[in-house]
C-alpha cells in the first residue's frame, strides 16, 4: 500500500508537470490511452472478455460520469495548487463517503463517525485558510474531486456484487478518455512535445502499477488494516513537491492535513469495529 501510494503520487506529480503546457481535457484523453495498457493486462489476467461482461449499464454510466467530473476537477487543482495541498485536501474522500452513505446506501452512521467527519472538515478549513490573504479558490477543485471520488467509491460498493472490478475499472477509464476527447471542439489542444510522450507513457504505467499493488494489498490484508497506509501519500507529495516544483508546504497544510488523516483513520477504525460487531450477531 505504501508503494502503491508512492506510485499514485508520482503519477500526480507527472500530471502537474504536464498541466503547464496542455489543457486538462487533452491530458485526460492522452493519459487514458496509455492507462488502457496496464488495464488491458488486468483484464487478460482475469479471463479476458468474460471479465468485461456488463450486467448493469446504469452502474457503469454513473461511475464513469462521476469519474469524468472528478478527474477534470483534480487535474485542474493540480495545475494551480502545490502537490501536497491538493493531495491533502483530496483526502476528504472518506469523510464524504461517511456523510453520503446514509443517503446513497441506507447505512447507519453513529455519532462518533459524524464527529470525525466534522473534525475532518475543520482540518480542510485549516488548509483552506478562508478569509486569509493566501486563500486560493483553486482549493475547491480537489475538494469537489474528493466528493466525486466518494460517490465513485459508494457506487463501486453498491454495484460490485454484480460487476467485476476489471469491468468497473475498464469502462470508467474509457469514459474518462472519451470525456477528455469531448473537450477538443471547445478547447484548443497543443502539439505534444517529443519528450512529453515519455511522461504520458510513464503516467499510464504508474497508475497501472499503483492499482496492481493496491489490489495485491487487499489480497493479503484486511481493508481496515491496510487502508490507513494510503495516507503516506502525503509524505510522498511533500517530498516530490519540493524536489520537482520547489514547493514548501505551510504549517497550516501540515496541521490541517494531519487532522484530515486522523479523522479518516478513525472512521476506518469505527467501520472495522462495526463489521466485527455485526459478525458476532
Amino acid at each position: 500500500m505504501v508503494a502503491g501510494g508512492a506510485f499514485l503520487t508520482a503519477n500526480d506529480a507527472v500530471l502537474k508537470l504536464l498541466t503547464g503546457g496542455y489543457p486538462v481535457g487533452q491530458l485526460m484523453f492522452l493519459r487514458g490511452l496509455f492507462v488502457m495498457l496496464p488495464i488491458s493486462y488486468f483484464v487478460w489476467r482475469a479471463g479476458g472478455l468474460n471479465a468485461l461482461v456488463i450486467h448493469s449499464f446504469r452502474a457503469h454510466a454513473m461511475r464513469a460520469a462521476v469519474m469524468i467530473a472528478g478527474t477534470y476537477l483534480f487535474v485542474s487543482g493540480l495545475k494551480y495548487l502545490p502537490l501536497a495541498d491538493a493531495i491533502s485536501i483530496a483526502f476528504a474522500g472518506p469523510l464524504f463517503v461517511t456523510a453520503l452513505a446514509p443517503v446513497m446506501l441506507g447505512e447507519h452512521v453513529g455519532w462518533r463517525r459524524w464527529m470525525a467527519v466534522l473534525a475532518g472538515f475543520v482540518g480542510i478549513l485549516i488548509i483552506f485558510r478562508p478569509g486569509g490573504s493566501v486563500f486560493q479558490w483553486a482549493a475547491l477543485f480537489p475538494l469537489a474531486a474528493s466528493c466525486t471520488g466518494a460517490m465513485r467509491d459508494i457506487l463501486t460498493r453498491k454495484f460490485s456484487a454484480t460487476e467485476t472490478s476489471e469491468a468497473l475499472l475498464f469502462y470508467s477509464t474509457v469514459g474518462v478518455t472519451l470525456g477528455g476527447l469531448l473537450s477538443l471542439p471547445v478547447v484548443e489542444w497543443q502539439p505534444v512535445a517529443a519528450g512529453d510522450w515519455g511522461f504520458l507513457v510513464l503516467n499510464g504505467l504508474l497508475i497501472g502499477g499503483a492499482h496492481f499493488l493496491m489490489i495485491e494489498t487487499f489480497r493479503y490484508a484486511e481493508a481496515a488494516l491496510a487502508s490507513p497506509f494510503k495516507y503516506t501519500t502525503v509524505i510522498w507529495a511533500t517530498v516530490l513537491g519540493y524536489l520537482m516544483f520547489g514547493d514548501v508546504p505551510e504549517t497550516t497544510t501540515f496541521i490541517g492535513g494531519a487532522v484530515v488523516v486522523v479523522s479518516g483513520i478513525f472512521i476506518l477504525h469505527r467501520e472495522r469495529q462495526q463489521r466485527r460487531a455485526a459478525q458476532k450477531l
